[in-house]
């Protein structure tokens, strides 16, 4: 850890928060849409208010994310769908990710030669797609890139993703705080991390490692899943059997949490606490009714993919943010990473998504 962490950590918390309400319905394919009703929001879409959401110049708008084997996934997906149900002034043209980077590059070229307006993509993996970016806005079509970053910003016009180094963060923060607290000195904390080989994971457990650092503790156990219910089981169980004693685990993901708990419960382990990662209303639950051993998550919210969509809108149609003096949609946009605990869980469980 270097002596300026401080100054480090304040640079990397540059954060525009992204989370809009309203209600949602998975829509499919290419869909022309009417406006919807405009009534108390209650989901994860929404439309706001000024003259941006007035209808402007029709625009397409492609779409692509990785198939939605993955709660997280699903609500990604959906998100984009709904969102753009509110606009009377966009067609969604959604197209297959296929299995991998290379069935997602194929459907992306065609999208390409489709000529839409703009296109969202997430794709299976930022940096073998980052070329595919790069085609598409040298075709004159900017891209919003979606959570997984391209590796040259030459390949996206604007990038909207969740903090992941924020959410190591976050977590670190709630275990260090909570641990001080209750005077424990030399902690076992453990850690299940999602697949290693993605920036992601990595960014998520060096900020979990960077805030734990300022308490004067560390990781002592750590295994890596792959973002399922069957992986997080499997590897938490190993993980269960090195450790005899545990003070505190981090878990990344929700969705690979319920193979995390279910483990736990297996072994008849207790006498520690956790900590999720993404948000799921399946998570959100456990907390509200305080009968596991998982006290808090930290948000990754993918109703980034709602305002993915908005933002694509004011791109193709060369409009601003409402709010912001500049004349453009910014370049970058990073949500932050919220600490949901028992205490305030009834407030964020409009924007669960299911596990």
């Amino acid at each position: 850890m270097t002596t300026d962490m401080t100054s480090g950590l304040a640079r990397r918390r540059f954060l525009v928060g992204g989370a809009v309400l309203g209600a949602g319905t998975l829509l499919a394919g290419c869909t022309s849409n009417e406006p919807e009703d405009s009534g108390e929001p209650d989901g994860q879409t929404g439309v706001g208010q000024g003259d941006n959401a007035a209808p402007g110049q029709p625009v397409t708008i492609g779409f692509s994310a990785p198939a939605a084997d993955h709660g997280w996934i699903a609500a990604i997906t959906a998100n984009a769908n709904d969102q753009a149900g509110h606009y009377s002034d966009v067609t969604l043209n959604a197209v297959e990710a296929g299995e991998d980077a290379t069935a997602q590059r194929a459907a992306i070229e065609a999208l390409i030669a489709q000529a839409p307006d703009v296109i969202v993509l997430l794709p299976h993996d930022g940096a073998q797609l980052t070329s595919t970016g790069i085609a598409a806005m040298e075709a004159g079509i900017p891209v919003v890139n979606l959570d997984r970053e391209f590796s040259d910003p030459l390949a996206y016009r604007v990038l909207i993703k969740g903090d992941n180094y924020g959410m190591g963060v976050a977590a670190g923060h709630y275990i260090g705080q909570r641990l001080t607290e209750a005077g424990v000195t030399n902690p076992v904390i453990g850690e299940v991390a999602g697949l290693d080989f993605l920036p992601l994971t990595q960014d998520r457990t060096q900020g979990f490692n960077d805030a734990l650092a300022t308490y004067g503790f560390e990781v002592t156990n750590r295994v890596a899943a792959e973002f399922t219910a069957a992986t997080g089981q499997e590897v938490t169980a190993n993980l269960l059997q090195a450790a005899p004693q545990i003070d505190a685990i981090w878990n990344h993901d929700d969705d690979q949490g319920i193979g995390v708990l279910a483990a736990i419960q297996q072994a008849g382990r207790d006498e520690f606490f956790m900590v999720g990662g993404a948000g799921s209303r399946n998570a959100m639950d456990a907390i509200q009714a305080d009968n596991t051993v998982l006290k808090a998550t930290v948000t990754y919210s993918p109703t980034m993919a709602s305002s993915a969509i908005s933002l694509a809108r004011l791109v193709a149609q060369n409009k601003g943010m409402g709010d912001l003096v500049e004349r453009q949609v910014p370049k970058l946009i990073i949500l932050a990473s919220e600490t949901v605990t028992r205490e305030n869980v009834e407030a964020y469980l409009p924007l669960g998504f299911p596990s």
